[in-house]
């Protein structure tokens, strides 16, 4: 693999059926069989997380409705999520991947990234095998790896073979591997961006590696030329150990038990969203500049209306004044079947600059002479020896709603 510029030698490491293997892993009386996690064992509201191979061959799919899923597998074993045993395992494999170099990059709980260039005289596939064996063995998890000159190659050949598989992606083979896929198995390619480009004729990942340059930017702006790029193998993105603490949202959404029209039962679940969001956020020290509200109405429409906001958030009172405003701007008044509220833009909260107006002047005012006091003693004692709205140790918020964003890995 010494084609490609900095002959840089990529690992991505996907654990297979994640969530499905560690059930498996923990009660060995599971293996072998359908096994499918669910957001909600309700057959109403149930929405596959993820399945067992096993119920996969059987026509299960993640993201699909429950009650299909056990139409089409009457014997499938429904579990709910145990979040916490995940993010042990997933810290635990992280743990072994270090052993092999520091260059790992976790991008969720149950992928990452590895460097190992340090190696590029030796024998990556070998190291490969080693990394594959050992999270079987000490783990019982097993996983795919996609070997390759950089990071999007290393992906797509990690999705090439599962589960279990090792998959080279070199330069050199991307006309007879790569190329024939459809556009739509691209990483980085979703469904809706997949139609855009099925428009302009464009649909496997060599229609779009020899796609016209400015025909593309204007169908998809900067993306076009990046996506453009990747299908051509161009990558040169570092494996970045840091970029776990990257975070642009923290949001929640939470599935109605029944479709409806309560206003009190939508304040409500706008209140635990709020909150749910606000702890997540304090958790990072982070506050908001900007705030979505996802609206899924009982035939599965969907939309997201988002607000900038003149002051950054933190606090549950303010999230939930927010999110009802932007709900109730732009509900019409049709039976809800989801809510989800997200904080984006975000800032630290010690770098967040609040602009003070006549609606906020008041209320910053009354608490100055605390702030004389906290300085003061900031002063005397240290810059963090006591702050405003300090922040617990508490553990994980167990509010109802469905997270996946990287926080989750984090202690």
């Amino acid at each position: 693999m010494n084609e490609n510029r900095g002959g840089r030698i990529i690992l991505h490491v996907d654990m297979n059926s994640f969530y499905a293997s560690v059930e498996m892993a923990y009660d060995p009386k599971l293996r072998g069989k359908p096994l499918a996690i669910a957001g909600n064992v309700e057959e109403r509201k149930g929405i596959i997380v993820t399945c067992s191979y096993e119920a996969r061959a059987m026509g299960v799919k993640t993201t699909m409705p429950l009650w299909q899923a056990r139409k089409l597998c009457p014997q499938l074993i429904v579990m709910r999520p145990t979040f916490d045993r995940y993010r042990k395992a997933s810290m635990a494999m992280f743990d072994i991947l270090r052993e092999y170099t520091p260059l790992v990059e976790p991008v969720s709980i149950d992928e990452g990234y590895m460097d190992l260039t340090e190696y590029k005289y030796s024998q990556p596939l070998e190291i490969s095998k080693s990394i594959q064996t050992r999270l079987l063995e000490e783990l019982t998890l097993p996983c795919s790896i996609g070997v390759a000159p950089n990071k999007f190659l290393a992906k797509m050949a990690s999705n090439m073979k599962k589960p279990l598989g090792i998959t080279v992606l070199r330069l050199r083979e991307l006309s007879t591997t790569l190329w024939p896929l459809p556009v739509g198995e691209m990483h980085g390619v979703g469904e809706k961006t997949a139609e855009k480009l099925n428009t302009i004729n464009i649909h496997t990942i060599q229609d779009l590696a020899q796609g016209n340059h400015v025909q593309l930017k204007k169908l998809l702006g900067i993306n076009g030329e990046r996506l453009k790029k990747r299908a051509n193998g161009l990558d040169d993105r570092p494996v970045n150990p840091d970029s776990i603490y990257d975070f642009k949202s923290i949001g929640n959404s939470s599935t109605l038990p029944k479709d409806t029209t309560d206003e009190k039962q939508l304040n409500d679940v706008l209140n635990k969203l709020a909150h749910s969001v606000s702890t997540r956020l304090k958790r990072k020290d982070v506050v908001a500049t900007k705030l979505f509200v996802t609206i899924r109405y009982a035939d599965l429409r969907t939309i997201t209306r988002s607000k900038k906001l003149a002051n950054p958030v933190g606090e549950k009172e303010d999230i939930y004044e927010y999110a009802k405003q932007l709900f109730y701007s732009h509900w019409n008044e049709e039976p809800i079947r989801l809510l989800g509220i997200t904080g984006q833009d975000l800032v630290e909260k010690e770098e967040a600059v609040k602009q003070l107006d006549l609606f906020s002047f008041e209320t910053e005012a009354k608490h100055e002479p605390i702030l004389k006091l906290i300085d003061k003693l900031n002063e005397k004692y240290g810059s963090k020896v006591i702050k405003r709205g300090m922040k617990g140790g508490s553990k994980d918020d167990n509010t109802a709603g469905t997270s996946f964003n990287k926080d989750f890995l984090q202690e």
